[in-house]
């Protein structure tokens, strides 16, 4: 079955504001602080860095080029943006409870 239209678009798009919205949470927060940084703002950034990751294995997921028969790489492309969102959200959660 052909994922409906704009679906890649929409998951490009999508994992780029993500990305994006994430770059501005860790600016805010005060990854560059001059303060030395403890275990809690490593685990901080690493959760950030991975999510970047999974927004970025989105997009190239999604724009892989299939053949005209074979499967969609929506449903990768799918988890691999939830992924991202789980670990934006828990690095926003650790980042916020002390």
């Amino acid at each position: 079955m052909r994922a409906p239209t704009g679906s890649v678009v929409g998951l490009c798009s999508a994992s780029a504001t993500m990305s994006a919205m994430g770059m501005a949470f860790l600016g805010y927060w005060g990854v560059h602080e001059p303060t030395p940084w403890n275990a809690r703002d490593i685990v901080v950034v690493c959760l950030a860095f991975l999510s970047f990751f999974a927004f970025g294995a989105t997009i190239w997921i999604a724009t892989t080029p299939v053949a005209h028969d074979a499967v969609e790489r929506i449903g990768p492309a799918r988890r691999s943006f939830a992924a991202g969102l789980v670990l934006m959200w828990l690095g926003i959660i650790v980042a916020i409870a002390r």
